[in-house]
């Protein structure tokens, strides 16, 4: 698995791009007439502050499309890109695909999020951003294992090495960590921003370093690319859309169905996610059939922390929101599962 570490290589995500349009260009591979034609606008530090030449963030347009490495990820909202540059630090690029505010209004709004961001262990730093009239972009901390997605895709489709049960363990309850700080925001809006929910809770937006310590990213981004209606804690969300791009309601009852998603995905993969639509029938026989659920071996003490994070799971996406656990209560149950 810690090979995976040193793989600089180029990839592609198909995830969003299969059967729907072409994978994306990274900034290294536009046309040289095309960036000739371009303001070299400067790369702008998320505390706001404007970073001497000789220290802090000091980066034009051309030196990021110069220091990409390429694309390593695409959704809906945008595409992900590794950047090295020259001194050799590497950061992560969010490039979105469109965005609903001016230039002042973004600023502000990834200023917001950032300094947010800072306050918490468990969330992504944001660096610094851009905005131009052809690149609207985020930059943001680098973490060499990837996402949670990467690592539980590399152990089911290529072969790398799975994640124990202490290791899963350890992501959901760091998840929830930093679900739980931003459901404790106050003031819960800021000027136009919603303060107090993610609003884009999935495998791909949690980052994974080698101690395996999970850090969430994206926080907030939804509002930098869409309206996104405000629905509280009035109804309970929907299952996520086949479209390119769900524009749910942003409410703290979404984050904490999209975690039981999570959740369900770190147990077991298709096998888990199947009780999300089965009937109780059906969830009976999962417990029945036990250890073929999941995707790593358990025994003991442990295996009666697994079916409770498992019955957590299902609490969290259940479809009547009076149902669904809040975060604190979910954080109690993970911490002494975890002690």
């Amino acid at each position: 698995m810690l090979s995976r570490a040193l793989n600089t290589k180029p990839r592609r995500s198909i995830r969003y791009t299969e059967g729907s349009c072409r994978p994306s260009l990274s900034l290294s591979e536009y046309d040289e007439i095309f960036l000739g034609c371009m303001e070299n606008e400067v790369v702008v530090p998320c505390d706001g502050t404007v970073a001497e030449e000789d220290g802090g963030v000091r980066w034009r347009l051309k030196d990021v499309m110069g220091a990409s490495v390429g694309v390593v990820g695409e959704s809906a909202l945008g595409v992900t890109e590794k950047v090295v540059f020259s001194n050799g630090m590497c950061s992560v690029l969010k490039r979105f695909r469109m965005v609903c505010v001016r230039r002042r209004e973004f600023g502000r709004r990834v200023g917001v999020l950032a300094a947010v961001g800072q306050r918490c262990d468990y969330l992504v730093s944001m660096k610094a951003y851009l905005y131009s009239k052809r690149f609207k972009f985020v930059v943001c901390d680098y973490y060499p294992m990837g996402s949670l997605y990467d690592l539980l895709i590399g152990a089911r489709e290529h072969g790398h090495t799975p994640l124990s049960w202490k290791h899963r363990l350890k992501i959901i309850l760091h998840i929830a960590r930093a679900i739980g700080f931003i459901h404790s925001q106050s003031p819960a809006r800021n000027r136009n921003m919603i303060m107090n929910v993610h609003g884009n809770l999935t495998t791909s937006n949690i980052m994974v370093d080698v101690d395996f310590n999970a850090y969430l990213s994206n926080y907030g981004f939804t509002q930098l690319a869409v309206e996104v209606p405000d629905t509280g804690q009035r109804k309970p969300p929907s299952p996520p859309s086949p479209l390119p791009f769900s524009c749910e309601p942003l409410s703290q009852n979404n984050d904490i169905y999209h975690f039981g998603i999570i959740i369900l995905d770190i147990l077991g993969g298709s096998k888990a996610l199947e009780s999300i639509e089965c009937g109780s029938e059906r969830k009976d026989e999962i417990k029945v059939k036990g250890y073929a659920t999941f995707e790593f071996p358990f025994e003991g003490k442990d295996k009666r922390k697994v079916w409770k994070v498992w019955n957590m799971a299902m609490t969290c996406i259940n479809s009547s929101h009076e149902a669904m656990p809040s975060i604190d209560c979910i954080l109690q149950h993970l911490n002494r599962l975890y002690s």
